[in-house]
């Protein structure tokens, strides 16, 4: 028989029937039947059963151990991929203690926290492997989207000087002589990329809120992915755009992800026309139609889910544009309206009644921003480097901010964004 050298993934054995190939990965699963022993092997691929006899099956094995399998790959009717390997030599490359939880049962029966503690082996779980694969295909075809309309790919500092959105929730830290920050969003760094030029940019970086919202739907580190463009004429040009990116993304993922997608019986979304309402509509749908009283110039977490209800139900949608939001509620840069005075050219889009999506169009006129930082209360001097990149010459130009875990967490239905987060940080985790 000719053995192949180099490992064979498992999802590849079923080509190799009559050859003897090498195999590495996890013990799944063992069990006895008489004088023979079963072990289901697991790679990054799938599962394959081998069978062991004889010296081989006197080897001490414990689940979760990683080896090296060599062994005959035989037609079988007895597994799904029709494929078993008979095994001729195991090699233990690291033999597992015993795990605190099973990770091969269909649902993991353990609290979120738990999991966390143990992050590499919940990981191994299939339906949470599924999550992570779900979300690099969200990833991956939003950059296919984005390139394919002519975008360029940014990579922006997350040490900043002071925070692009205003207000408190920035994370301080010394920076030699100076205080420092995390960023809270790569906001006038994508702007000022438009501004230099390259007209059309995106990024898939991690921002950082110090909000003490210690919540399902909250996190103090997630990954955004932010886009701006120029030369547009109105707001609606970016949520159009925003629309049909995310049309792309859900027909990729509905193609290419099928198998963990079954994991969680959910259905690709229809993206191919999003309603909108303003704000104002919005609250008064909620006073008249619901008795909900909203803040301010915002809608609150229960708005949200209500207004996402109320969509569904009239527009059998999943997705609502709330448009029009006061200048108060706004960052400085959002551009004011001039058909609505008092209001902005924004918008947030709600999924699933949960806000995924912060957009609008940005101020392209230095003295109009200037005028705007000072009626935030904000010195201008500290926005300098900023606000001179506007004295050269900006295009009309605006964008948006995908906060990629709530979105996963929202589609997929989990019911804590942890469960989006291979290693979330919140306001009291920072292990592992």
């Amino acid at each position: 028989m000719e053995q192949s050298k180099e490992r064979v993934l498992i999802s590849e054995a079923q080509v190799h029937v009559g050859e003897t190939i090498v195999l590495k990965g996890w013990i799944k699963k063992i069990r006895q039947l008489g004088n023979i022993g079963f072990l289901v092997l697991r790679d990054r691929t799938g599962t394959i059963q081998c069978v062991l006899e004889n010296e081989q099956n006197k080897i001490k094995l414990e689940k979760e151990s990683v080896v090296e399998i060599t062994g005959e790959v035989v037609e079988t009717d007895k597994t799904e991929v029709g494929v078993e390997v008979l095994v001729s030599k195991v090699a233990i490359f690291s033999n597992a203690k015993v795990v605190p939880f099973e990770v091969n049962k269909k649902h993991l029966n353990v609290g979120l926290d738990h999991q966390l503690n143990h992050r590499v082996l919940s990981l191994r779980h299939e339906q949470i492997q599924a999550i992570f694969t779900i979300q690099a295909m969200f990833v991956k075809s939003f950059t296919d989207f984005m390139n394919r309309q002519g975008f360029q790919q940014i990579f922006t500092p997350k040490i900043v000087s002071q925070g692009a959105e205003g207000g408190a929730n920035v994370f301080t830290f010394p920076y030699f002589k100076k205080q420092a920050y995390l960023a809270q969003s790569p906001q006038f760094y994508k702007q000022m990329m438009v501004g230099a030029g390259f007209e059309r940019v995106f990024e898939v970086a991690p921002v950082f809120r110090a909000e003490e919202h210690n919540s399902s739907r909250h996190l103090n580190e997630y990954t955004s992915l932010d886009v701006e463009v120029g030369f547009i004429e109105n707001v609606d040009e970016v949520m159009e755009l925003e629309r049909r990116a995310l049309e792309y993304i859900f027909e990729k993922i509905g193609e290419y992800c099928k198998k963990e997608l079954a994991y969680f019986k959910v259905e690709i979304p229809n993206v191919k026309e999003i309603p909108k309402l303003t704000l104002e509509e919005a609250q008064v749908i909620l006073k008249d139609r619901f008795h909900k009283d909203s803040p301010s110039g915002d809608l609150n977490t229960e708005g949200e889910k209500v207004i996402g209800q109320y969509v569904k139900e009239k527009y059998k949608s999943d997705f609502v544009f709330i448009t029009h939001y006061p200048k108060e509620t706004r960052p400085m840069y959002t551009m004011p309206s001039r058909q609505h005075p008092g209001l902005t050219e924004s918008y947030d889009l709600l999924y699933n009644g949960t806000e995924i999506t912060s957009g609008g169009q940005r101020i392209h006129d230095q003295a109009m921003l200037l005028k705007s930082f000072k009626e935030k209360g904000l010195d201008p001097l500290e926005f300098s480097s900023y606000i001179q990149a506007f004295a050269y010459g900006f295009p009309p130009h605006g964008g948006f901010a995908i906060g990629l875990e709530r979105m996963i967490m929202k589609f997929l239905r989990l019911g804590n964004i942890r469960e989006a987060s291979a290693f979330p940080r919140d306001c009291e985790r920072l292990i592992p």
